[in-house]
């Protein structure tokens, strides 16, 4: 995830009133929201329904207030829904947390398109699993990773080992507090559209008039584990109670050609619905327990793609900013650096 800086202060410099930004990749919205701030429309495209939902709570308009009128209403209503069993949940989740989460899922399942439910969701992702305060609770969990969820048995193993007991949280304590914090202070117009689909397969359903921006950041080569990372978040999207480990719209990582191949056809469909003469802005770089050359891999992807390449920028690496990226290294070496990639639409 890069900062919002990057977007913001690409477009804010080059992209012109009424230009179209597109972003293949958006994952949490950051370009969708940067082209917001700036007055600009945008579409969001991404694989992942946890990706989209964060980001279309990035495109609406809402107050804090809003929110929790939301909340206040969908958790008066009981779904009746099973709760998941098992080890793991017996000790992520104090019963009552649980049984509450179970229930806004089943409302959020059953209906989620007024601007507040699209807030209200992405705040309950955001909250969802992460770690203890030693204050006031900012999560809903047991003891957890706050970018990525814990796996099953890894998880409940530590925390039985170190005598972590799941706390009972004021789930609407939790939320009033990041309502305040993500749109106390908004004052930007609601803009931008996200959808849940495959960039190599883009159409006017998604894009309905011509781009005149494509800025995004692919998927790094090798880098194939969000499905199984965002498991618990998946499942209060109506996910499997368990991790998945499914590829099903993500590129192919079996070869760095592959790779390629594969990332080329996500080129030639942003072509098709761009403007002849619009710019593109990659961000892209590797991770540093494959030995492909992210820069080889890249330049290779735009062979043929109807984008010519013009110039690359050295944008450092996931390190600075503190950055997501960083919390699934795992002790492995410095990230290798990342690269801007300036193309033109031919």
């Amino acid at each position: 995830m890069y900062p919002l800086r990057f977007p913001h202060r690409l477009l804010k410099a080059h992209a012109k009133p009424g230009n179209l930004v597109l972003d293949p990749f958006c994952g949490r919205g950051t370009t969708n929201y940067a082209a917001r701030l700036l007055g600009l429309d945008s579409v969001g495209i991404d694989s992942s329904p946890v990706a989209v939902a964060v980001a279309q709570a990035k495109t609406v308009a809402v107050t804090p207030a809003d929110v929790m009128a939301a909340y206040d209403r969908m958790a008066k209503k009981d779904s009746g829904a099973a709760l998941p069993t098992g080890e793991f949940w017996h000790w992520c989740f104090h019963p009552r947390v649980l049984a509450q989460l179970v229930s806004l899922r089943a409302a959020f399942l059953h209906e989620c398109r007024d601007p507040a439910d699209i807030a209200l969701r992405a705040i309950l992702l955001g909250a969802l699993h992460g770690p203890r305060n030693k204050g006031r609770p900012s999560h809903f969990s047991n003891q957890a990773p706050r970018t990525y969820a814990p796996k099953p048995r890894y998880a409940a193993g530590y925390w039985q080992q170190q005598g972590l007991v799941p706390q009972e949280v004021n789930l609407r304590d939790v939320i009033r507090v990041r309502a305040q914090r993500f749109f106390g202070q908004e004052a930007s117009l609601p803009r931008g559209q996200i959808f849940l689909s495959d960039s190599r397969s883009l159409s006017k359903t998604h894009v309905r008039r011509p781009v005149d921006w494509v800025v995004c950041s692919p998927p790094y080569y090798g880098l194939r584990t969000y499905v199984p990372d965002q498991w618990l978040r998946y499942w209060f999207l109506g996910g499997p109670p368990s991790p998945s480990y499914s590829m099903e719209g993500q590129l192919e990582h079996g070869s760095p050609e592959a790779f390629a191949l594969d990332l080329r056809t996500v080129w030639l469909s942003a072509a098709r619905v761009a403007v002849v003469g619009a710019r593109m802005c990659v961000r892209f770089g590797g991770i540093s327990n494959r030995k492909a050359d992210p820069r080889a891999v890249l330049l290779d992807s735009l062979q043929g793609s109807g984008w010519k390449i013009q110039t690359a920028r050295p944008a450092g690496n996931a390190l600075a900013g503190k950055r997501q990226a960083q919390h699934f290294r795992a002790g492995e070496a410095e990230p290798k650096e990342e690269w801007d990639y300036w193309a033109i639409r031919v």
